[in-house]
């Protein structure tokens, strides 16, 4: 992406600061384009079935209160 222009300037260009860059680089630097793709769908759908786990185990305490009649 850079091609000869500093990091600031890329920067600039994608109209993200530079401590964003540097987060990205840290977190995606050894992957190649699919796999960053990859990791991101996989963490979306992570956060997905932690949503779902959270409203099971809600249900599950809500339905428990009930049916030792603590309502």
């Amino acid at each position: 992406m850079a091609r000869g222009q500093t990091v600031p300037q890329v920067c600039k260009k994608l109209s993200v600061t530079e401590q964003t860059y540097y987060l990205w680089r840290k977190e995606y630097g050894g992957l190649r384009t699919d796999q960053a793709k990859r990791f991101k769908e996989l963490e979306q759908e992570n956060a997905r079935l932690k949503r779902l786990l959270a409203d099971a185990e809600l249900d599950k305490a809500i339905l428990r209160e009930a049916a030792s009649g603590n309502f």
